[in-house]
Order: C-alpha cells, then structure tokens, then sequence
C-alpha cells in the first residue's frame, strides 16, 4: 500500500516535470499576449483620455460614447467579433494579434479614466506656473503634466495589467495557444487534469506576485513632484 502511494506520488511528479516545458511555451505566449494587450491599453486610453478633455463636443462625445459601449459590453463579445466579423469586410488578423488587440480595446476603456483622474490630479498651480514660464500647453502637457500624473496612476494601472494578463485565457476561444488552454489540451490527452491546471494556477500565483511587487516598486520609485510653486 505504501509502495504503490510512494509509487503513484512519484510518477506524478514525473509527470509534472515532463509537462512543464510545455507549459512554459504557453507561458511565454501569456505574457506577450499580457504585455501587447497592456501596451495597446496604455497608449489607447491616454489618446482616449486627450480626447475626452477636449473641449469640443464633435470631438470629446465620440471618445466618450466609445468608452461607454467598450466598458458596457463584454471582452468576449468584442473578441468574437474581431475574429469572426472582420474578415467578412477583408480584415484579417492572426489570432494571437486579435486576442492582443481585444484586450487592449476593453482595457483602454478603463486606462482612460485612469489617467482622467491623474490628470485631474496635478494641481491647477502646476499649468499656472507653465503658463508663467511661457511654456506651450502641448510642451506644458508632455514636459510638466503627464510626467506628475503618471506616477499618481501606477498603481491603478498595475491592477490593470494584472486583469488583462488573469483574462488572457479567454484568448483559448480563438485558438490561441496561451498556458491555460496548453494545459487543457495535456488533460484532454492525458486524462490527468489536476496537475496541469494545478501548475497553471500556481505558475499564475507566482505571476501575479512579482507583477504587485514590481508596481510597488515603482510607485515607492518615480518622483511625484512638480515645478515649485514657491
């Protein structure tokens, strides 16, 4: 009885060795599926975000009614529709590229008010004492702005990152190869589940740590000061 237990723990751990290089392919296609999603959100949301602070109406309204309908709707949905509607009108991606490219949109949705607030964040004195250095308001933006508000905002865009990279199995629905769905395919193979999902959740525990410290990290790091205002 001990024999066959010491027996049986040993071949799953086998196993479980023999699995995991494996499983490291899928995670490597994890965690660029994570950083171009993230990526397209950052960029994305901070053009959507200049958009919305303008003070046209032609301009800021359909960057508002664009964020409403992402947020309002879900990422499968959107992602269905990159894949299967799109080509009907000739645009075709790769899979991988679609499921990047849908994580990105919804997340933009979500980056954008992000930096809304930590634009609105930097105090008024700081573009009063721009505009006393004759400074332009794109130079006042880029130079003195953004580079106070970015640091108020790591720490929610941190959480985002890790939101898009704990969603990134949902890119399995259009064949993408990432770590879950690699593990899903060695249990349909093996009939031995438990293992492969068991490393998933583990090797995305370890994940999901080094992404919290590294945003602790930064937001302990980058400077939040401005331009003295005495």
């Amino acid at each position: 009885m001990l024999f066959d237990i010491a027996w049986d723990t040993s071949s799953q751990w086998a196993f479980a060795v023999s699995i995991l290089p494996i499983l490291l392919k899928g995670l490597v296609v994890t965690i660029q599926a994570t950083v171009v999603g993230f990526v397209i959100a950052i960029l994305l949301g901070l053009i959507l975000a200049a958009l919305k602070a303008s003070p046209l109406k032609l301009i800021s309204w359909p960057a508002r009614l664009f964020t409403e309908f992402v947020r309002d709707t879900p990422l499968l949905v959107q992602l269905f529709f990159l894949y299967y509607v799109l080509p009907e009108y000739g645009i075709v991606l790769p899979a991988f590229m679609t499921g990047a490219l849908a994580l990105g949109l919804q997340y933009s949705a979500y980056t954008s008010e992000v930096y809304r607030a930590g634009l609105e964040s930097v105090p008024l004195g700081q573009y009063e004492a721009a505009r006393a250095l004759d400074l332009s308001p794109r130079r006042t933006f880029a130079v003195i702005i953004l580079p106070q508000a970015v640091p108020r905002i790591i720490p929610a865009l941190g959480n985002y990152l890790v939101s898009i990279m704990k969603d990134v199995p949902l890119l399995s629905v259009v064949a993408v190869l990432e770590m879950l769905n690699v593990a899903k395919i060695i249990g349909d193979r093996t009939f031995n589940y438990l293992i492969p999902l068991s490393m998933v959740g583990l090797i995305y525990l370890i994940l999901t740590l080094v992404a919290a410290a590294a945003i602790r990290y930064l937001d302990t790091r980058l400077p939040k000061r401005g331009i003295p205002l005495k």
